[in-house]
Order: C-alpha cells, then structure tokens, then sequence
C-alpha cells in the first residue's frame, strides 16, 4: 500500500534525537531539537515550565481542542556513589533491571557540562577472578561504571568534575537493516516523537487546516510519570498519548502494526476512542492490532489521574524488547503515522 506519512525522514529524526542524550531529567537538548524542527515549519511553540515542549496548530473549530503528546525522555541512570576505587555507583531513573544494560557504553555528563564515557559493569565480571561472575545478583550495590579515564581512587574520579547527582546516558547502538528494521535504544518513545514531527510537516506542506485547534505536548518526564499530566487547555475534549505498542508472550503487538491499546495498568482507555481509531485503521486500510499492556501506563493515564476530564487513547509503534535493546519495523512506523494522520481531520467523538 502507499504510505502517507512514510520514508526515510522519520528514520533521520529517529537517529538524530536516540544520539541525543535525554534521560529523564535532563532532556533539554532533546527539546531543543524538537523546538527547532517546528520552528522551521513555522509551528507556534512555548516551553512549558516542567520543560516540555507545546506546539499548536489553531483549527476550524476553537471550541474543542485536540491534544496529542509523545515523549523524550529516556531511561538512565545518576551517580549515587562515588566508590574509594574511583568507579561509580548508580540509581536508576526509569523503571529496567540492571542486566538491560550490563555492558553498555555510556556517558557520564558533569554539572560543568563535561562528560566522560564509560562502561557499565557487574563488579564481579573477570570469570578469571570470580568463580561465580554469572550466578552475581545484578543490584544497585554490584553494578558499576568503569570510566574511560586513569582514575584509582575516589579522589582522582571527584577531581574530574563528577559527583554525585551527575546524569549517566546509555549509548543507543542505532542501526537500521535493509529489511527494514530500526534497532535501537530509546524508540520509546524518540520513534513516536518523530512520527509525529513527520505529521507536522506533511500537513504544513500540504497547506491542510485542521478541523479542531490541536495540541502537541513533546513531554520530558514520562518514565518517571508525570510528563503530560498539564498544559491542557481547558476546551481539550480528546487526548491521544502516540507511545510504544510493547511486544511479549501473550501480546498481539507485532513490529509491522499500528498497536491500539484497549488497557494498560492504569485501566481502560476510552471505548468510544478506541473503536473510532480501529474504524480509521479499517477504513484506509492500516495494518493494526488492539493490545492490553499490563505494566505500563502513559501520559494519557497521568492526565487523567491528574483529574482532567478527557476522552483518552493511546497508540504506537509496535517496539520488541522494550526498556531493553529495541527494534521496530518501518512498516509499523508508517501504519502508526498514517492513523494519526487520519485522526487529526476526523470529527471529535461526543461524549
């Protein structure tokens, strides 16, 4: 089938922000990227004072809004520790357990602005020292950063300007395969977000004006909860979080779909919304698949616990091995962007 929102674009900003480093807390750079790409365009585009990023496009109707969001922000981790052989303690920021990324590189950023690379590591990791490197528990107390300097000490590491509190980013590894897919950490939710620029763009192209005012929330803390949980104008009526359809036994989501969640564990998402977004997947023939995800929540749940009164969906990519080394398929990309594309010129539900 032809794609509308399609093509090699979205697998640029996908590799642009995953080389961003934006674990929650720290994702300013990210937004920044996003701020400049709309700008471009000629979108409208405040910060928000969590430092998320709104952008509006005003529509036919200014009674009722629209409002979508995607995040930025990634998992990561802080330094806790600073231990006496000059290696680092963390704490995790996200929800993952520590052997996701055992062995990964990555980036130690200073409060100066200085980083430092690194390694993260099982302290027990020689099997030529420890018998029992493999059985180790992986823990907050056992994993470690190596740092790539010569540091001895816990003087030595202090003296290059890291403390703790400092942010450690984990490199993405992004590849794309000539069959199409697109491995890489931090798809979620880095492919939404540029999903949704994509979108952004082909309606500034095309010169289309939407049938209601919408939102789009770029949002920075959504690991840790509370990245679209305000800023919500109060004429918004729908609210559509775009995040990563999560794949594993038991679950319908596959790499080649649109995934449209029906319940995560916050609960259900509105009834009426979801049949509408499956009637457009039916009716322009997108290839979807209708999922619960039960440990997962999204900033359309947060908004709602926050106690807006909204009609709630939530769609996405479909991303095997989430918080973990993720792939995806640009077929689902396409599905995905093509539905929200659909969405955002059809009629708002009535409640």
């Amino acid at each position: 089938m032809t794609h509308v929102v399609c093509g090699s674009e979205i697998i640029q900003i996908i590799r642009d922000l995953v080389n961003i480093p934006s674990p929650s807390g720290n994702a300013g750079k990210a937004i920044q990227y996003v701020e400049t790409y709309l700008k471009e365009l000629g979108i409208k585009t405040k910060r928000n004072n969590k430092g998320g990023l709104l952008a509006t496009i005003p529509g036919k109707d200014d009674t009722k809004h629209r409002f979508l969001t995607a995040h930025v922000d990634t998992l990561g981790a802080m330094v806790k520790e600073i231990k006496s052989d000059g290696r680092l303690r963390l704490t995790k920021i996200g929800g993952f357990p520590w052997n996701m990324v055992e062995g990964e590189y990555c980036q130690i950023e200073t409060a100066s602005g200085k980083t430092y690379t690194g390694t993260i590591l099982i302290h027990q990791t020689s099997t030529h020292v420890y018998r029992d490197a493999g059985k180790a528990e992986r823990s907050d107390e056992n994993i470690e950063v190596r740092i790539d300097e010569k540091v001895t000490s816990k003087e030595e590491t202090e003296a290059l300007g890291i403390q703790v509190g400092d942010f450690v980013s984990f490199d993405p590894g992004f590849v794309t395969t000539d069959s199409g897919f697109v491995k890489s950490r931090h798809l979620d939710d880095k492919a939404s977000v540029a999903i949704l620029l994509h979108v952004i763009k082909i309606l500034k192209e095309r010169g289309m004006t939407l049938p209601y005012t919408t939102h789009f929330l770029i949002s920075n803390n959504e690991e840790i909860g509370f990245g679209g949980n305000s800023n919500i104008t109060p004429e918004t009526v729908e609210y559509l979080a775009v995040d990563m359809g999560a794949i594993g036994d038991g679950q319908a989501t596959d790499e080649y779909t649109v995934s449209i969640c029906a319940k995560d564990a916050s609960g259900p998402y509105h009834y009426g919304l979801r049949k509408h977004l499956v009637a457009l997947a039916e009716k322009y023939q997108l290839n979807y698949k209708i999922d619960i995800y039960p440990y997962y929540a999204s900033d359309a749940s947060a908004a709602v616990r926050a106690g807006y009164d909204l009609i709630h969906g939530l769609i996405g990519p479909g991303i095997d091995a989430s918080h973990a080394f993720e792939r995806t398929h640009q077929e689902s990309l396409c599905h995905t962007g093509d539905l929200i594309y659909y969405y955002l010129q059809s009629e708002i539900l009535e409640a």
